[in-house]
C-alpha cells in the first residue's frame, strides 16, 4: 500500500496549503459546497443506522464512509483546511499571507454551509413525507440531538461552553489527523484505511464537527426540534469552530509541521553533542 514516510507527507501537507490559499474561488465554493453535502449525508445514514439497529457502534464504524469518499473526490472541509492552509504561511511559501488562507476559510465555510442545508433539506422532506406528516422515528432523533447539543450545554452556563469547545479540539485533532493520513499512502485502499481509523474514534466519542453540525442542527430545527437559530450558532456552531481551529492546527498541523517539516538535527551519540553543534 506504499506507505509515504512522515517527512514527506509533511511537504505534502504544506504543498495542500499553498493550493487551498491559490484556488479559484469558483473551484473552493464548488470543492467545499460537495464536501458539506456528503458528509451530511453520512451523518444522516449513521443517524439511521443508530436508530434501525439500537447500537451506535456500527453507525460509527460507517460513518467514515462519507469522509473517505469526499476527500477521495478531492472536495474540502473546514476542518481541513484549518490545519493545511496555515502551514503555507508559516512555510513562507511565496505569495501566501494569512490575508489568503482567511479568504479560503470563510469560502470553504459557506460552501460547507450550503451543501449541508441541502442535504438537510432534502432529508426533512424524506423524514417528513414532503413535510405532510410528523418526522418519523430518524427525524425525531435528529430533533433530540439538536436540543441536546445545544439547550443541554446552554443549561451548563460556562461549564457548558468549556464543554462543547473541548469536544471540538479532539474531534478535529482526529478528523484533521484523518486527513492526513490520505496522504500516508499512494493508493486508494491504503487512503481508505488510514482515514478510516481517526473518524471512527471522533464519531463514536460524540466529539463536535462543525460540518457535521451544519446538517444535524439545521434540520433538526426544520423537523420540531425544541431549539432555536440563536441556541444552534451560540452554544454550538461558534465554540465548535473555534475549537476545531485549534484542534487541528495545534495537535495535527502544528506538532507534524515542527517535528517532521522542521525536524532538529540528531544528537551524536557518540558524544551527547547535536550534529555539526560541538558538545559543551
Amino acid at each position: 500500500m506504499a506507505y509515504v514516510q512522515p517527512k514527506e507527507f509533511a511537504a505534502k501537507m504544506v504543498d495542500a496549503g499553498e493550493s487551498k490559499i491559490f484556488m479559484a474561488t469558483k473551484d473552493t465554493l464548488i470543492r467545499a459546497y460537495m464536501a458539506g453535502a456528503i458528509l451530511a449525508l453520512a451523518a444522516a445514514f449513521a443517524v439511521t443506522i443508530a436508530v434501525n439497529t439500537g447500537n451506535f457502534l456500527v453507525a460509527s464504524l460507517l460513518f467514515p464512509v462519507g469522509f473517505c469518499t469526499l476527500y477521495l473526490l478531492g472536495f474540502d472541509l473546514l476542518t481541513g483546511v484549518f490545519t493545511l492552509a496555515p502551514l503555507a504561511v508559516i512555510a513562507k511559501r511565496p505569495g501566501c499571507t494569512w490575508k489568503g488562507v482567511f479568504r479560503n476559510w470563510g469560502l470553504v465555510f459557506v460552501g460547507n454551509f450550503a451543501g449541508a442545508m441541502t442535504t438537510a433539506i432534502f432529508m426533512a422532506i424524506i423524514f417528513t413525507m414532503g413535510f405532510s406528516q410528523e418526522p418519523n422515528a430518524v427525524g425525531q432523533k435528529i430533533g433530540h440531538i439538536g436540543e441536546a447539543r445545544t439547550l443541554g450545554y446552554a443549561a451548563a452556563g460556562g461549564a457548558g461552553l468549556l464543554t462543547v469547545f473541548v469536544r471540538a479540539i479532539l474531534c478535529n485533532w482526529m478528523v484533521s489527523t484523518g486527513v492526513v493520513a490520505a496522504m500516508m499512502s499512494n493508493s486508494v485502499s491504503g487512503k481508505i484505511m488510514a482515514m478510516w481509523m481517526p473518524i471512527i474514534v471522533f464519531f463514536y466519542l460524540g466529539f463536535e464537527h462543525s460540518i457535521v453540525n451544519m446538517f444535524l442542527f439545521p434540520s433538526g430545527i426544520m423537523l420540531g426540534g425544541e431549539f432555536t437559530w440563536g441556541d444552534y450558532f451560540i452554544y454550538n456552531e461558534i465554540p465548535v469552530v473555534l475549537g476545531n481551529l485549534v484542534g487541528g492546527l495545534t495537535f495535527v498541523g502544528g506538532m507534524i509541521y515542527a517535528t517532521h517539516f522542521k525536524e532538529s538535527p540528531k544528537r551524536n551519540a557518540s558524544n551527547g553533542s547535536v550534529q555539526g553543534v560541538p558538545a559543551e
